[in-house]
């Protein structure tokens, strides 16, 4: 399971180097005020081998492996590889890392960015998606944990006060 300390020092070690990222799943949901357990923080990310590259020299020092593989190979980029990635799943040593293409139910980085927005952290400004669109995720995907997230997402929604992004 991630910690938030965790979750904080990635997203800081991503906006540090410049990576293209916006804060989906979980970790999202938690920085709108939805009180759920993460297992990775999820960002949707602009997949081009300079923002890969800078990928991995945020998380170098942190034995970044690809957990989704057999032998969970160390992290090792180059320019045909990240050609060929949709999606990048690492384990670091502080926690899950999950880097993603696409978002299910809203689309490509281009469409994360513009159902997104920015929240101001220790550290500096990030974006997370917005309510609006994290239900829309959170409904595509459709698993009992997300269908659970989406209760608690609509119950923050309806607060006043909240911009959603979002018609849900």
């Amino acid at each position: 399971m991630a910690t938030p300390q965790n979750d904080k020092a990635l997203l800081e070690r991503l906006w540090k180097a410049h990576v293209e990222f916006v804060v989906v799943g979980g970790v999202g949901c938690l920085l709108h005020g939805a009180p759920l357990v993460t297992y990775a923080l999820d960002v949707c990310v602009r997949l081009t081998a300079q923002n890969l590259f800078q990928i991995e020299m945020a998380v170098k020092d942190l034995h970044p492996r690809h957990r989704l593989t057999v032998d969970k190979l160390p992290l090792e980029l180059t320019d045909e590889l990240c050609s060929r990635l949709n999606n990048l799943y690492l384990q670091t040593d502080l926690g899950r890392l999950d880097c993603l293409g696409e978002i299910a139910g809203i689309g490509d980085y281009d469409k994360v960015v513009a159902r997104s927005s920015a929240i101001a952290l220790a550290f500096g400004e990030c974006r997370v998606l917005d309510v609006g669109a994290l239900i829309d995720a959170k409904l595509a995907v459709g698993r009992e944990k997300d269908i659970a997230a989406v209760r608690v997402l609509r119950a923050i929604k309806d607060k006043p006060g909240i911009q959603s992004g979002g018609e849900n």
